[in-house]
């Protein structure tokens, strides 16, 4: 806490310091993450996303806060545990009030009695401290759609299939209802 005081004193002397602005925007962002990956996501960590964010991986695409809570809350439901281990933040500034937050990380997952361990890349848009865009690239692979993909009929449907999963899920999830918290 000192050294926090310390660099904003220092800050406040110079003509700008992005350096305690980049830092505060991932230590407010940073602890959301973590409890949406690792399955212990309450309604406040939602609070994170602007209310037109998306979210995509390479299973689903989701549009809006209601869709990405539908994402995460089902988590709990599809793995045993969830988890990130390991991670390293680097950020960004792309503009005044715009970054990008970049999380190295590994996740571990328990499915069906089994132990998966996966690296990846999530990377997270944020204007005026709200996420905008959250992309999680698996093994650090962007994401296949038209744009990446070598022939952009096949991204197309891979874009069809992510909004179908993500719509079933969502359905499944009580569209986007927070859980009953006790």
């Amino acid at each position: 806490m000192q050294d926090k005081m310390d660099r904003m004193r220092e800050c406040s002397t110079k003509e700008s310091c992005e350096y305690v602005a980049r830092e505060l925007v991932s230590d407010d962002i940073l602890p959301h993450i973590l409890n949406l990956y690792g399955s212990c996501a309450t309604p406040r960590d939602f609070e994170i996303y602007a209310p037109n964010a998306s979210f995509e991986d390479p299973l689903m695409c989701a549009q809006g806060v209601k869709q990405i809570k539908s994402a995460f809350y089902s988590l709990s439901r599809v793995f045993k545990e969830s988890s990130i281990t390991e991670y390293s933040v680097k950020e960004n500034v792309m503009a005044p009030g715009k970054q990008e937050i970049l999380i190295d990380n590994k996740q571990h997952y328990i499915f069906l009695g089994r132990s998966i361990n996966m690296v990846s890349l999530i990377k997270l848009y944020v204007e005026d401290g709200k996420v905008i865009r959250h992309e999680d690239w698996w093994n650090k692979k962007p994401i296949g759609n038209r744009h990446t993909s070598m022939f952009p009929v096949v991204g197309r449907f891979k874009e069809i299939i992510r909004r179908g999963l993500m719509l079933a899920t969502h359905a499944m999830m009580g569209f986007g209802k927070d859980p009953n918290v006790k």
